[in-house]
């Protein structure tokens, strides 16, 4: 069974909010100096799941990333936790794509590689969240989609998979190769052991550019992007403290209940 898992390199969540810093002309997010980028959550679980088929049935998983030549240890992270191999899509003409665009190119990498039964996706990503490449990417490939999976088995050549819904799980079922997105409710993904941290280290990341997957630049076209972000900015918070007094202890309760009433 060969999967191949979709991951993206995002902000590490863990940064201090001071670092965090934009610009707001270029509407970009400045990456802070000294400060690697990480695999997105949601894409470490559509690894977890991708490892836990290969537990079970063997197999291969494959990798792929689009980003800067940095992908390459979001990549080698998989490969801790038991991908097999991996490639990064760098180009200039890959930068600041749309989720069109960018499952465009992922569709190309993907078609290059072949031989695949199963494409698994985060549900969205870490950083902009907008859940929309997994279904653009399997309705470029032309296969079935099921999406907010928590747990995928494979059974006779087809795929049993629970989803999240708003008010439990369904079960459905899907031929190969389909396309899953991974839910977060499927668990924490599995710590890299001391072995696999040793293959991925000496593991070499191809890196593919745009003429390597054979991609077309009127695909490519910013200025023909779905979608436009408008505006940047960092979201403010205002606080205010007001001081509850009394004479007593007992006035001040009451005060303090006067003033709760008030807000309901």
């Amino acid at each position: 069974m060969h999967t191949i898992v979709c991951v993206k390199q995002v902000l590490d969540p863990e940064i201090p909010p001071a670092k965090f810093k934009i610009d707001a002309e270029a509407k970009q997010v400045i990456p802070p100096p000294g400060v690697p980028p990480v695999i997105s959550v949601y894409d470490e679980r559509a690894v977890e799941a991708a490892c836990r088929l290969k537990d079970k049935h063997k197999g291969k998983i494959t990798v792929i990333s689009m980003g800067t030549a940095k992908a390459a240890d979001v990549i080698k992270h998989a490969i801790s936790m038991g991908a097999d191999d991996g490639f990064v899509l760098q180009d200039p003409a890959f930068e600041n794509l749309d989720s069109f665009g960018t499952a465009y190119v992922l569709a190309k990498a993907i078609q290059k590689i072949g031989g695949y039964d199963l494409v698994l996706c985060g549900r969205q990503a870490a950083d902009w969240g907008a859940g929309q490449v997994g279904s653009i990417l399997a309705e470029i490939l032309g296969i079935p989609v099921i999406t907010l999976a928590f747990a995928i088995e494979a059974v006779d050549k087809k795929l049993k998979i629970k989803r999240m819904v708003s008010d439990g799980h369904e079960v459905l079922e899907a031929p190969m190769p389909s396309l899953v997105t991974v839910s977060s409710e499927i668990g924490l993904p599995r710590l890299p052991g001391g072995m696999g941290l040793m293959l991925a280290r000496k593991k070499q990341i191809p890196i593919w550019k745009a003429q390597d997957i054979g991609a077309d630049p009127a695909q490519l076209d910013k200025a023909k992007v779905h979608t436009e972000i408008t505006s940047l900015s960092v979201p403010t918070r205002k606080t205010e403290c007001e001081m509850i007094t009394g004479t007593t202890p007992s006035e001040a309760g009451v005060n303090l209940a006067l003033k709760l009433i008030k807000l309901i």
